[in-house]
C-alpha cells in the first residue's frame, strides 16, 4: 500500500511540475518569434498558427498535457519544427554517460572519505578532509572548470581542454561534476559514522582487538550509508541529466547544452520539454532512493506496521 501512495504522489507531483511549468512559461513576456528582426504581421500570425499559440491557452495547456502522456513535448521554435523529443533522446545519452563516471567516482570516495576523517576524529587528516570538503562545497562548479582547464589543460598540458570524444576529453568535465557530491558525501559519512563508533557494540569490537577500519566497515557502514542514500536523489538527477554550466564550457553536447541555447533563443517548447523531462528524472530518482532506503532499513516497515496495526 506504501508504494501505491508513493506512486500516487510521484504522479501528483508530476502534474504540479507540469501545469507551474506551462504557465510559467506562457507568462513571460515577449513573442519566441521577435528577435533581433522585426518580422511581418501575416509571417506572426502564420507563425503562431503553426505552433497553435493562437489558441486559448486553456486549450493549449490541455493538448500540451495530452502530448506529454505520450512523450511529445512539441516541436522546437529555434530549429524548423524538429521535435523537443529528438533533442532529448540525442543529448540524454551523452549526459547521461558523463553522469554515471562522475557518480561511480563520487560515491565510493565520499564515503572512504568520510569514514576515515571519522577513524582520525579531531586529528590532523580529519581537519584537512573536511577543509577539502567545505572547499569543494563552497567552489561552484564554473570556477572549478575553469581551474582544472587552465591547469591540467593549459599548463600541464594532460587533458584537451574541451569537446567530447575520447576518454581524455572526459576526465576533466567528471571531476568537475564529481567534486561537490563527494565533499557532501564526505561530510554526511563523517557525521554519521563518528556518532556509529561511539556507540556500545563498536566499541566491544574494538576491545576484542579488530582494527578501527575494519570495524567500522562491517558496523558502522551500513548505518552510515543511510543519510548517503537519502541525498542521492537530486544528486543522481542533476548528475545524470547534465549540469548546464559544466557541459557548455567542456562543449559536451548534452541536455546542458540545449537548455542554455533554448533559454537564449526563447524556446518556449524546449525550455519546457527539458525541464519537464529532469522533473521526471527527480521524480524517479526520488522513488527509487526512497525504495531502497526501505529495503535498507527495516526499521521503515516496521514503523509503518506498527502505525497499521
Amino acid at each position: 500500500m506504501a508504494i501505491f501512495k508513493k506512486l500516487l504522489t510521484l504522479l501528483v507531483s508530476l502534474w504540479c511540475l507540469i501545469t507551474v511549468t506551462f504557465f510559467l512559461m506562457h507568462m513571460v513576456p515577449g513573442d519566441p518569434f521577435i528577435g533581433d528582426k522585426a518580422l511581418p504581421e501575416e509571417v506572426l500570425r502564420s507563425l503562431h498558427r503553426y505552433y497553435g499559440l493562437d489558441q486559448p491557452l486553456g486549450l493549449q495547456y490541455l493538448k500540451y498535457l495530452q502530448g506529454v502522456l505520450h512523450f511529445d513535448f512539441g516541436l522546437s521554435l529555434s530549429y524548423q519544427g524538429r521535435p523537443v523529443i529528438q533533442f532529448i533522446l540525442d543529448g540524454w545519452p551523452v549526459s547521461f554517460l558523463l553522469g554515471v563516471q562522475a557518480l561511480v567516482l563520487a560515491i565510493p570516495s565520499g564515503i572512504l572519505l568520510g569514514t576515515w576523517a571519522a577513524l582520525k576524529r579531531a586529528k590532523w587528516q580529519d581537519h584537512a578532509a573536511m577543509f577539502l570538503a567545505t572547499l569543494l562545497i563552497s567552489l561552484p562548479n564554473f570556477v572549478l572548470a575553469s581551474l582544472l582547464q587552465y591547469i591540467f589543460a593549459v599548463k600541464l598540458n594532460w587533458a584537451p581542454v574541451a569537446r567530447w570524444g575520447t576518454l581524455e576529453h572526459m576526465v576533466l568535465p567528471i571531476l568537475t561534476l564529481a567534486a561537490m557530491p563527494i565533499a557532501y558525501i564526505a561530510r554526511l559519512t563523517r557525521s554519521t559514522m563518528v556518532e556509529i563508533l561511539g556507540q556500545d557494540y563498536v566499541r566491544a569490537a574494538l576491545a576484542k582487538g579488530l582494527s578501527p577500519f575494519r570495524v567500522a566497515i562491517r558496523h558502522g557502514l551500513r548505518n552510515a550509508i543511510l543519510p548517503v542514500i537519502a541525498y542521492l536523489g537530486p544528486v543522481i538527477t542533476s548528475i545524470l541529466t547534465g549540469s548546464f554550466m559544466v557541459e557548455k564550457m567542456f562543449s559536451i553536447p548534452g541536455l546542458g547544452k540545449w537548455m542554455i541555447i533554448s533559454i537564449g533563443g526563447r524556446d518556449y517548447p524546449m525550455i519546457m520539454g527539458l525541464a519537464i523531462f529532469f522533473c521526471i528524472c527527480l521524480c524517479l530518482s526520488l522513488f527509487l532512493v526512497d525504495l531502497i532506503y526501505a529495503l535498507l532499513d527495516p526499521r521503515i516497515t516496521l514503523f509503518k506496521q506498527k502505525q497499521h496495526e
